[in-house]
């Protein structure tokens, strides 16, 4: 395919990326009303009495921070939920944008590489909500093909101290990810300590992560060998189970068909396979944050991708496009769906007092393998009247919102409902109402049993509404 058509294509199917958002007026990403619910807190929680009585924000330095600083500057302009909104749909563009930026820095054109590599950008933790890293993920990609342009500048240096504190500032396994690329693109020019010793200019953020020293939490959990393997097996889950386990092994086949033909770069390979290393290494849960591993099974794929060296012919380039359709599409018109049964949830709202404390709880079903969009469904309540919920994120040094006159535990993930197939929630002792006034059920399953004395406010489709007559008891 000619270089200008190529690159033209890789556009477009960078800006399809944003399809989902396009097809939802509320995204369906799983934390994204929590995410909505501390932007609240952020930008009104002082002047909203039902707001202060029950949160507080306080800024600290931490690299979890990417889109919290957007928000404090475009919330006020556009609004709470569209600034939010039009961040969320920028993140996967800028993502694939910042893919092509790495090809055309590395080769000086657009090839199979970016192609196949936009397919993996909606990766479980874009659909997830994960939204500083997959910011900083993103800007790692620009930096890195900075950090390649600057070849031999002398500026280098001194540009890349302040980019990499940037990134960082976003998120630290966002940084984390551009000191692997730009390691593993030393390393193969440099070999292995002259390449260590060209990342200097990186490793200012080495200072706060020693001085945090893993406050939040360092935990593999149980089961270690099979989870592992898992989040491989699921590395690209997202919506449908045969796209989604289908697409990494295509590219796998690609990445091999490559390396026969003398078509792999070197520059990107040893990158994505410090990607994979350092998956299999990381704990699950680290600084507060879960799924410290599992973020960077999507990067390893989509760096690998990237290093085919290949400018195909129109008819496979057409044919690598297709993946990034086969999955943007349905996943799309799902969110148009879930939306839709979104909007209709909410409802039950309009009956709820502000400033009520609200025990949320949501079925969280074991087996389906499309991701759960529903999770933090009960952070609509602060985001909408201003209540006292459980479902918020909380509790460490990685969050910036505390609550107010909340006991402990009361916060993700309390609100879950872990059911296994066939069985009912039993409402008549969940925990958190013990500690609130009303209770929200989102789920599709009829609850068992309700607390004793609870009556109904308001009921839609999969969201139930009840007055708490008096604290539930303890068993």
């Amino acid at each position: 395919m000619p270089p200008r058509q190529a690159m033209w294509l890789a556009l477009v199917l960078a800006l399809m990326l944003a399809m989902p958002f396009a097809f939802a007026a509320l995204p369906q990403q799983s934390d994204f009303p929590a995410h909505l619910a501390r932007y609240r807190v952020m930008l009104e929680g002082t002047a909203d009495p039902a707001l202060a009585r029950w949160y507080q924000f306080h800024w600290h330095l931490d690299g979890n921070l990417g889109v919290d600083l957007l928000m404090r500057l475009l919330g006020p302009v556009l609004g709470l939920e569209p600034a939010a909104r039009l961040i969320g749909a920028a993140i996967p563009v800028l993502t694939g944008l910042g893919l092509i930026t790495v090809e055309r820095a590395l080769r000086g054109r657009v090839g199979l590489g970016s192609v196949l590599a936009i397919a993996a950008v909606w990766s479980p933790a874009m659909a997830l909500g994960f939204a500083n890293f997959c910011l900083s993920l993103a800007l790692a990609l620009f930096a890195f093909a900075g950090w390649i342009s600057l070849e031999n500048q002398r500026v280098r240096a001194a540009v890349f101290v302040p980019a990499a504190c940037a990134v960082w500032l976003c998120h630290m396994a966002g940084w984390g990810v551009l000191v692997v690329l730009v390691g593993g693109y030393e390393l193969s020019r440099k070999g292995l300590v002259r390449g260590a010793l060209a990342c200097w200019p990186l490793l200012l953020p080495v200072v706060p992560v020693l001085a945090a020293g893993g406050s939040g939490g360092i935990s593999y959990g149980g089961g270690l060998i099979g989870y592992k393997l898992g989040i491989w097996l699921k590395a690209l889950r997202v919506h449908d189970a045969g796209l989604d386990m289908a697409l990494p092994l295509v590219l796998v086949f690609a990445v091999l068909l490559a390396e026969r033909a003398g078509r792999l770069d070197r520059r990107l390979s040893w990158g994505a396979l410090g990607l994979v290393l350092a998956s299999v290494l990381l704990p699950r849960h680290l600084s507060g944050g879960d799924f410290a591993d599992y973020r960077l099974t999507a990067a390893a794929l989509m760096v690998l991708a990237l290093a085919i060296d290949w400018p195909a012919p129109r008819a496979i380039m057409l044919a690598a496009a297709i993946l990034t359709l086969a999955r943007v599409i349905p996943i799309a018109l799902a969110w148009h769906g879930q939306a839709q049964r979104l909007e209709t949830m909410l409802s039950v709202l309009d009956q709820l007092p502000p400033g009520a404390r609200v025990a949320g709880a949501v079925d969280a079903p074991e087996t389906p393998w499309a991701l759960n969009p529903f999770e933090h469904v009960p952070s609509y309540a602060t985001v909408r009247r201003g209540a006292l919920v459980n479902s918020h994120f909380v509790g460490n040094s990685f969050n910036l919102m505390e609550l107010r006159g909340a006991p402990a535990g009361f916060a993700d993930p309390s609100q879950r409902i872990i059911l296994a197939p066939g069985t009912r929630p039993d409402l008549a002792q969940f925990a958190p109402a013990r500690d609130a006034d009303y209770l929200w059920y989102i789920g599709d399953t009829e609850p068992l049993a309700l607390p004793a004395g609870a009556q109904l406010v308001a009921r839609v489709p999969g969201s139930i509404l009840l007055k708490l007559a008096s604290p539930v008891p303890a068993n």
